[in-house]
């Protein structure tokens, strides 16, 4: 059988995806010229590791096989197996994750997964044994079993190299040397937890078949991770993208533009999802049913994936949403992180940028005026480590209350990672910036109070079941200039803004223009002032007091736009504190001058969403306008397709997680896709999310996660919901409670 997402055009050639590539052309000599610059930017920038440590993780892979096999032979003796069974007793290493894609760099840990026979059990062997016998290695060290993960892992540093071991436990009494873990009969009989181990391996491996050039696919996906880490959206667990999102986003680029140097790739990545209308999923192949029964990523079918923002679907059976963490505050900012990329790859072309300025870092504690911190502690090392991962995945559980309780006008923006100040042991912190969301109307001296929102978290994150005393969370409102000193490089605070970047010359530009505006309207005031004086002495003046008036009109939208920005600017709100987010945007950083496009089931262009045609376009390979043009109606087209519409009715339940007898339930009207096909292909159809969705009431965002960054998605996958559009309402309050803060409330903090 072979793989899905092959299939041949009538050229002969192999086509990799579920539609035709946008372009087939082949590099230009720029392109070559850019890509060597973009090969020698990345070495400089130390992402590649050296020989000796590519060698030294190579014995440490063979030399943990060797553990392994001589552990399953041990076990099969001690079980009473007979001497045949016992010498054929075999497990097997395989690896996952950016070391199996080729993409990790120095000092980079090595996701590994260890199969073995059926009578060598998760718990007692895996967990139990073989845990003692790396325990007793000198060569083992920080050896950290978590089996009542997600995805149950063993954490441990092998001379040196960081290794993540995961256990898949197959019904065979033997395993194969050449066991090929790739076919779906492998899962037969397995439980979820080995379904969910393999799948690591199973889709690292199934993408680097369905890339059309394997190493122009790795350099590019080099370049995503440094610009991801860069830009502050790295960071599954915390609602942006993982290693596998990115894997699987710059793995649908190289399809469509199979003959493409990773210059242009970079260029189209933007570009392509610059354009993308989420929730549109992107895909590698068609989803497949399988014949096992495991539950796949499927709207039609399962109530929780119609509510998926960002859905970036896995190749392998059973196919899962890899983004189900992804929250409507991490796709705006991810949104305009794709258009400033966009914009910069345009500004390359024209010689006006460089990669230093699409690499620039984001100044995240520049970019906000108003900040939650999240302290937490324990009493000894071993605590903290489970605590910190405990609360780690939860964080995006305060983003999703925060968003449901104001009704998506306060936004939040957490920091992909974490911070430690050096004098307090045994401690991190976390940070989120917040602001209101853009065009939403201020009244004077309205606050959003989210304290008994801050105060339902913490219920929920001292929930945890292996909570043991001294393992604390603090959570309190941080004005930026009150942002303490360890969270800067080197432990010291700016003394000025940031150098001159791209986000800070652009939001100068869009001031500028706006200026500009202001004063031509001003210029024209007094104009119509004068010609009003002039028509009183003369009715010669008729012709040019008209033209003033037309002026004057034309200046009308403008002119609201900059009184509803003085309005935002003068207001005040609080978030337990006064919320003043006059300087959200003085960084240019996340903000931009114009509204935030957030995901619409309607094509930008009319008609389009409805054609039924081929996807075949031939492109040339230099940017013109026309091209650009052909190039947007083809993304268009991948996104769009004939189908029939159902509405469906409100979902009677929501998830239980966030449930809660003050939110009142939500009555949801959706239009579904009634698809015959009975493969999911989103090249042919809008998902039941690219609807309009009306909702009354309060609007509740659920979800649950996991902590694994490269782990896929959960089996049941979560449920979410996009924020409603800004309406008229009363003053939203935030129920959350700074307990930390203590009287601060009372001084008007």
């Amino acid at each position: 059988m072979g793989s899905p997402g092959l299939s041949n055009r009538s050229n002969g050639q192999q086509r990799l995806g579920i539609t035709e590539p946008i372009s087939l052309a082949g590099p230009t000599e720029y392109d070559v010229i850019k890509t060597r610059e973009l090969e020698k930017y990345l070495q400089d920038a130390g992402l590649y590791e050296s020989q000796e440590e590519a060698v030294a993780r190579e014995e440490v892979l063979g030399r943990l096989d060797q553990i392994v096999k001589s552990w399953v032979k041990t076990i099969s003796h001690a079980k009473g197996l007979n001497d045949q069974l016992v010498h054929e007793a075999n497990a097997k290493i395989f690896t996952f994750g950016s070391y199996r894609l080729g993409v990790h760099g120095p000092g980079a840990d090595i996701d590994t997964l260890c199969v073995g026979p059926r009578h060598a059990t998760r718990e007692e062997d895996f967990f139990g044994e073989l845990h003692k016998i790396l325990l007793e290695m000198p060569e083992v060290t920080e050896l950290h079993p978590v089996p009542d993960a997600h995805v149950p892992v063993m954490k441990f540093k092998f001379n040196g190299i960081s290794i993540d071991l995961l256990y898949a436990r197959l019904a065979l009494w033997v395993i194969p040397e050449d066991l090929n873990i790739s076919q779906d009969s492998i899962l037969q009989n397995a439980d979820e937890q080995t379904v969910l181990s393999l799948n690591g391996c199973r889709v690292t491996d199934q993408v680097l078949r369905l890339v059309p050039n394997i190493q122009n696919f790795r350099t590019t996906l080099r370049c995503m991770r440094f610009w991801a880490k860069c830009r502050g959206v790295y960071s599954n667990v915390s609602g942006f993208l993982g290693g596998i999102n990115l894997a699987l986003l710059v793995a649908r680029i190289c399809q469509l533009y199979p003959n493409a140097l990773p210059n242009m790739l970079v260029s189209r990545f933007f570009r392509v999802y610059t354009q993308w209308r989420w929730p549109n999923p992107v895909m590698l192949c068609p989803i497949e049913e399988g014949s096992l029964g495991l539950p796949i990523w499927d709207p039609r079918r399962n109530p929780r994936d119609r509510y998926h923002l960002m859905p970036i679907i896995t190749p392998a059976y059973p196919c899962m949403n890899s983004t189900y963490n992804v929250t409507s505050s991490t796709l705006r900012i991810m949104s305009q992180e794709f258009q400033r990329g966009s914009e910069i790859c345009e500004a390359m072309e024209a010689s006006k940028a460089d990669w230093d300025t699409l690499f620039e870092h984001y100044p995240f504690f520049e970019a906000y005026k108003n900040y939650l911190r999240i302290d937490i502690t324990a009493e000894n090392v071993d605590d903290l480590r489970q605590w910190k991962g405990w609360v780690e995945s939860r964080l995006r559980q305060l983003t999703l209350k925060i968003e449901r309780h104001t009704y998506g006008m306060l936004q939040c923006h957490p920091h992909p990672g974490e911070f430690s100040d050096k004098s307090r042991p045994l401690h991190y912190c976390y940070f989120m910036g917040l602001q209101r969301k853009q065009g939403v109307p201020v009244n004077e001296g309205e606050q959003f109070d989210i304290r008994l929102t801050v105060d339902e978290f913490k219920h929920s994150v001292n929930a945890y079941t292996l909570l043991k005393p001294g393992m604390d969370i603090h959570v309190s409102h941080v004005k930026r200039r009150n942002i303490p000193n360890f969270v800067f490089p080197g432990g010291i605070r700016p003394s000025h803004p940031s150098k001159i970047t791209w986000d800070s010359r652009r939001s100068s530009e869009l001031r500028v223009s706006g200026q500009n505006g202001q004063a031509e309207m001003s210029q024209g005031t007094v104009s119509g002032a004068d010609d009003d004086r002039k028509r009183k002495r003369s009715e010669d003046s008729m012709d040019d007091n008209s033209k003033v008036s037309k002026s004057l009109t034309s200046s009308t939208p403008f002119s609201r736009e900059v009184q509803e920005d003085r309005t935002l600017i003068s207001a005040s709100s609080a978030c337990s504190v006064k919320f003043d987010d006059s300087e959200v945007n003085s960084m240019g950083g996340q903000e931009s001058e114009k509204p935030v496009q957030f995901p619409s089931g309607e094509s930008e262009t009319n008609g389009s969403s409805r054609i039924n045609h081929e996807v075949n376009p031939i492109l040339p390979v230099t940017d013109t306008s026309i091209s650009k043009e052909e190039e947007k109606l083809s993304i268009e087209k991948i996104m769009s397709g004939p189908y029939e519409a159902h509405q469906h009715q409100a979902f009677p339940e929501e998830p239980e997680e966030l449930e809660d007898n003050s939110v009142e339930r939500i009555q949801v009207r959706e239009n579904v896709p009634d698809m015959k096909s009975e493969n999911l292909d989103p090249s042919i159809s809008k998902l039941a999310m690219s609807e309009q969705t009306v909702v009354s009431k309060e609007t509740t965002c659920l979800t649950h996660g996991s902590l694994d960054e490269l782990e896929p998605a959960e089996l049941n996958a979560p449920f979410l919901c996009t924020d409603p559009a800004p309406v008229p309402q009363k003053k939203p309050l935030i129920r959350l409670n700074f307990t930390s803060l203590g009287k601060a409330s009372d001084k008007g903090i």
